[in-house]
């Protein structure tokens, strides 16, 4: 990206100073080199750019760590651009899809910037998924080249005949070509791009929890969006990031990139593991962290979580799956600082913030509308409501997808317009703006249970069973009944040492919710089912339960 013309003189604002009146709640950060100050402040950029100038200004500061490995920004660099000049080389370019599929590791950052900076978009695709998912994935995105490593090669054999070219970042002669055979030398420079706002930046599929995952387009000026937005969190040349989600998330890239755009430490974790991110956390001081609610709960269950030194842990956010308001309590007693939860979708326009530690008597909501969001709430017949009564709730922002890719019909479903034409994402979920302008969270639309005609939100029956004292969590899902059409079932985690029996669970819990909300049954589990990210697994709950 060229810089615009009049260069870097005093007469220009910084980013910082272009946020006016909100400038003043954001957190203290070191400056960043005028160079990166004055980007930000433009209407649009590019993040390998920003990668590039932070090894031009500091070249030997530490870019990854994962485990004893090092990377400098010097070195994040040239990997990015040799990615870049391989890409060029073979015939790919703007346009163009680049399928990542692999564990955490050095090459897989190095592989996405590297794609980005040859104007190739990148399809994260999660290592977990099933071979038929994997392949419908790859058959939906076009891609004509997938990066992977031998685990991901192991459960996803290619059948004979099929011409899809593979490349091993882990050098493994199973999964594809070498990584460092297929390597553009260090002096092969890659041919400038110049980005616009609405290339595809990424193609991230959904979690799959309802079918096949769908590819939700993130253009350029998203991504802008999210970086922008990070300054205001601290991200910058001095914070430490400790990343202990897959790199194939949303969750993750929301994180990881401003982290290495704004010139911060990015600590990798290949497997999260509640002992060893404490052990990292004060290894590293790190100051910045995205985590999913699960973590958090595995965190303070620890022992020696109050032992560690987490002082300068003191910028904590967390998203994908509802964080429950006892947990979040837990957690602003025992790790003190700044947790901010946000509540939104990959596919964008809903954005919602809680900062926790500002509002302790609102955790039970997820926050209010963020900078710029335009939150509304539609009944069934896709009619606005209200703010105050219970609907569908549908969003706009910077951030939005451009579309489900190559399907059209699945990205209309997704969208609502206003009576003025304004473009909304629909996220499925129901909810209510209380008097405050907090956002109180009921269900995903598909998991409410119509019980003798009367809806039932699960998420009611969940706040009220997991006040046991020997609750450590639970999920309710509806299951088919000859009598009510359907009918709920609690599925429920013991605490550790607790001796409670199902049918005592039952028993307290019908006594305490309305006659609607009573469950047929409680099952005891050991762990409930959950994606990577921490999600719930309701749909393989409901199946198993049939």
């Amino acid at each position: 990206m060229v810089a615009p013309k009049g260069g870097f003189g005093n007469d220009e604002p910084t980013f910082r100073e272009t946020l006016g009146p909100y400038r003043s709640s954001l957190p203290i950060i070191a400056c960043m080199h005028p160079d990166i100050d004055h980007l930000l402040a433009q209407p649009f950029g590019s993040l390998p750019e920003f990668v590039a100038l932070q090894a031009t200004h500091r070249p030997h500061h530490t870019a990854l760590i994962l485990e004893e490995v090092q990377l400098s920004y010097a070195e994040l660099r040239l990997g990015m651009e040799r990615v870049a000049a391989s890409l060029q080389r073979d015939g790919f370019g703007p346009g163009d899809v680049l399928a990542l599929c692999a564990g955490t590791s050095m090459e897989y950052v190095m592989a996405y910037f590297g794609a980005l900076r040859a104007g190739v978009a990148v399809a994260p695709l999660a290592p977990s998924a099933t071979a038929e998912h994997l392949s419908a994935m790859l058959s939906n995105c076009g891609a004509r080249l997938v990066l992977r490593d031998a685990a991901v090669a192991a459960q996803w054999p290619l059948q004979a005949g099929n011409t899809l070219r593979c490349v091993a970042l882990d050098d493994s002669p199973q999964a594809g070509e070498r990584w460092l055979h297929w390597l553009a030398a260090p002096e092969q420079t890659p041919a400038p791009i110049a980005p616009t706002p609405d290339w595809p930046f990424n193609v991230i599929y959904s979690s799959g929890t309802t079918g096949v995952p769908k590819g939700i387009v993130q253009s350029w000026a998203m991504r802008w969006a999210h970086l922008r937005r990070a300054v205001t969190n601290g991200y910058g040349p001095d914070s430490i990031s400790l990343c202990a989600t897959p790199l194939y998330s949303n969750t993750t890239l929301v994180a990881a990139l401003p982290t290495l755009a704004l010139g911060g430490t990015l600590v990798l974790m290949r497997k999260f593991d509640a002992a060893h991110y404490l052990q990292l956390a004060e290894q590293h001081h790190a100051t910045h962290t995205m985590l999913v609610p699960v973590q958090y709960q595995r965190l303070m269950a620890c022992p020696s979580f109050d032992s560690t030194n987490l002082s300068l842990l003191k910028n904590k956010f967390c998203t994908s799956a509802p964080f429950n308001a006892k947990l979040k309590a837990e957690v602003l007693q025992r790790w003190p600082g700044r947790l901010i939860e946000y509540y939104g979708l990959t596919e964008g326009g809903v954005r919602c913030e809680l900062h926790c530690h500002e509002f302790p008597n609102k955790l039970h909501t997820v926050g209010r509308p963020g900078e710029g969001a335009d939150i509304r709430f539609i009944d069934e017949q896709e009619q606005e409501i209200p703010k105050g009564e219970l609907g569908e709730i549908v969003g706009e922002s910077a951030g939005m997808m451009t579309g489900y890719y190559r399907l059209p019909d699945k990205t209309r479903e997704a969208e609502w317009f206003d009576a003025k034409g304004k473009r909304f994402i629909r996220s499925g979920d129901v909810g209510r703006m209380d008097e405050d302008g907090f956002i109180v969270l009921g269900d995903r639309k598909k998991d409410m249970i119509i019980t003798g005609g009367f809806n039932v939100y699960p998420s009611d029956i969940e706040e009220k069973l997991v006040q046991h004292p020997d609750v450590q969590e639970c999920a309710v899902v509806g299951v088919p009944s000859e009598q009510w059409g359907e009918t709920p079932v609690a599925f429920v985690v013991l605490r550790s040492g607790a001796s409670a029996q199902a049918q005592t669970l039952r028993e307290w819990l019908n006594a305490r919710v309305g006659k609607t909300q009573r469950v047929a049954d409680v099952r005891l589990v050991d762990a409930l089912p959950r994606s990577e990210i921490g999600k719930v697994l309701k749909r393989q709950l409901r199946d198993e339960y049939v």
